[in-house]
């Protein structure tokens, strides 16, 4: 599990109005420290060239220098079409540092209208990155996205590019050599080219994927990492999703897979990859590992600006290698079954909040009759593993119209899906209304701790809705305690997390009328259909940890956690790129709902998290992490000791 921040400075390079050869993009930088500054090569895109016949916009590559990798200046032309093989255009520089000089791989243009065979690698060689001593054109065929490796791998010249890019189905491949003068080579082509299927290295996740060499490998530790392209449903482009991901080589054979991200480190989110002249893209084109153990990634964005995202390289290697999960299942889970005895909880029993008062924790849970009446069950444990008592009736039942059942008497109705927040001496419980026939609502009701404790549940006020008639929310909590704004209410509308502040909590309070923006599902990852909160956020030394289910476009619940700010906790401080919990078990995995773990409450003892979940909406299960280890990776170290 990892956190990918992108740099608060983005983007690093964009277009120059006055500038006309980069009046309109410059994107997909590739960076190379050169003494002390960092130097970045990129493409830049002018207006259209009104001498070409028929006029394009034309690719050319820039350069711009930094001392402080944050803000570039000093930017120039530094390779122009002149030879007849990128008559329209030099696209996408990758540089490397090689045995003493600068090759820098880019894609030439030779001809329009761009097809298969006017597109192939070049390259510049350079002894001071100031001028350009040598150009070749490289592959006799349709290719792109060439680097080369910063030093001989097992002997040979090695490089990366990717073959019949434009001509798909399209493979990254390796090419080696005895010496980089081969590559300019037709007739070393020929003969590497009638084997190249030899050379692929595979790493679509499926059929309709396409993916494509990113950034200049990086020499680590474990082996070459290398930062590429992955294109997800690339051959429907009403679904197509550019991301960006990573996999680990032998260091002696780059042939062999050690290590792969199995999801997306970084999809269009931000402004500047959602518009430009190609919208919705993040394009790798470089990547520099520091030796605080922070690997920076340099992309494209909706080609059109620079940017760059970081992750902490070990926390990204967990997750291309196989460690051990940061979760760990209770042992004897799971800890609720349905009670057949009992009519109220005859079907299931799953969902479950949870608080902890004098040492005891008491879990909350959805209880399910036959008839699908959803109610509120209790039981308590004292060492947050063994149940010590679980209450015979419901402690909490439908009363109000609301969520009495209407129509279908055996259709879903009742009180589900509990949130229960303590603040001073009272209990506040949201929870989803439903009657059958209206949209789901929030509802809130309280009562105090005296009155919970000693078991006196007919106290509970007379519940009332605080979301809009006729809009479908659900997943609503408060936090326990006050801010400038009042009181922070979370719930779920249109699949995001979003917030709204409530002055008033009892009988007289307003509705909620806002929902700005707390987490969007992101799509083409583990939750990329919706995203809605666990239980109410976790108070911690860095902020609120806040536990959300993430649902994918498959159907599969997952957890996934964030971090929102101590003081204003709309603002998010980091969200995990991955799931921290996924259904294995057969009780997450066959149920009322096949592929659920869902949890709507969590305790903090010391340094360990209990989360209690509903398995696959029918039972309950706790799973348990350390609160530190996830701190660390929602927010890490290496990120707060360097601005980047």
């Amino acid at each position: 599990m990892y956190t990918t921040r992108r740099s608060q400075y983005n983007p690093l390079l964009q277009p120059v109005p006055n500038k006309t050869w980069q009046s309109v993009a410059t994107l997909n930088g590739c960076p190379i420290k050169v003494g002390d500054t960092l130097q970045m090569l990129y493409r830049a895109i002018g207006k259209q060239d009104p001498l070409l016949n028929p006029p394009v916009y034309t690719s050319t590559i820039g350069k711009a220098i930094s001392e402080d990798g944050n803000h570039f200046h000093d930017t120039e032309l530094f390779i122009t079409p002149t030879e007849s093989w990128e008559k329209y255009g030099c696209e996408d520089p990758r540089v490397t540092y090689f045995e003493g000089k600068y090759y820098i791989f880019y894609t030439a243009l030779s001809n329009i209208p761009f097809s298969a065979e006017n597109i192939k690698v070049a390259c510049a060689v350079s002894s001071d990155l100031k001028t350009i001593e040598e150009r070749h054109l490289v592959t006799p065929f349709n290719a792109k996205a060439m680097t080369l490796f910063p030093e001989r791998v097992n002997g040979k010249v090695t490089a990366l590019f990717t073959i019949h890019t434009d001509m798909p189905p399209a493979h990254i491949v390796v090419v080696q050599a005895d010496h980089i003068e081969d590559f300019w080579e037709e007739s070393f082509w020929d003969t590497w080219y009638a084997n190249y299927m030899s050379n692929t290295l595979n790493l679509n996740r499926r059929d309709d994927d396409h993916c494509e060499v990113g950034a200049t490998p990086v020499l680590t530790d474990e082996g070459w990492l290398i930062v590429y392209s992955h294109v997800q449903h690339y051959f429907d482009e009403g679904r197509r999703l550019f991301g960006i991901e990573a996999v680990l080589l032998d260091r002696e054979n780059p042939f062999k897979i050690i290590g792969k991200t199995t999801g997306p480190i970084l999809l269009p989110e931000a402004s500047y990859e959602i518009y430009g002249m190609v919208p919705n893209i993040t394009f790798p084109s470089g990547a520099l590992l520091h030796t605080d153990g922070v690997l920076d990634i340099y992309y494209g964005g909706a080609d059109t600006v620079c940017a760059r995202a970081s992750v902490v390289y070990k926390d990204l290697l967990a997750t291309m290698q196989d460690t051990p999960h940061l979760v760990t299942r209770a042992e004897h889970n799971p800890l609720l079954l349905p009670n057949t005895s009992r009519t109220f909880e005859e079907r299931a029993v799953f969902n479950p909040a949870s608080i902890e008062i004098d040492g005891t924790i008491y879990i909350i849970y959805r209880a399910m009759s036959m008839d699908n009446t959803s109610t509120m069950g209790l039981a308590t444990t004292k060492d947050g593993v063994t149940i010590d008592k679980r209450w015979d009736t419901p402690i909490y039942v439908p009363r109000e119209n609301f969520e009495l059942k209407h129509g279908d008497p055996n259709g879903n109705s009742g009180c589900e899906d509990p949130r229960v927040t303590r603040i001073g001496d009272t209990l506040y419980m949201l929870y989803t209304a439903y009657n059958s026939i209206d949209a789901p609502a929030v509802a809130m009701t309280s009562i105090s701790v005296e009155n919970f404790v000693q078991g006196r549940f007919t106290e509970w006020s007379t519940p009332r809705l605080i979301s809009p008639y006729s809009i479908d929310d659900k997943d609503a909590c408060v936090l326990p305690e006050s801010f400038k704004d009042g009181y922070l209410i979370l719930h779920r509308i249109n699949h995001q997390i979003c917030g709204d502040y409530l002055s008033e909590l009892g009988p007289n309070g307003r509705m909620l009328n806002r929902c700005f923006e707390i987490l969007r599902p992101r799509r083409g990852m583990y939750d990329g259909l919706k995203v809605g909160i666990a239980g109410p956020p976790l108070l911690t030394e860095k902020g609120w940890l806040l536990l959300y289910h993430g649902v994918s476009e498959d159907g599969i619940y997952r957890v996934g956690a964030a971090l929102l700010d101590r003081n204003n906790p709309t603002d998010v401080l980091g969200r995990l790129a991955n799931a921290i919990f996924e259904p294995e078990k057969d009780y997450e995995l066959y149920g009322q709902i096949n592929h659920v773990v869902f949890p709507c409450g969590a305790i903090i003892r010391d340094d360990t998290v209990y989360m209690y979940y509903g398995g696959a909406d029918s039972v309950v299960g706790l799973a348990t992490f350390s609160l530190s280890k996830i701190l660390d990776l929602l927010l890490p170290k290496e990120f707060t000791n360097v601005v980047r």
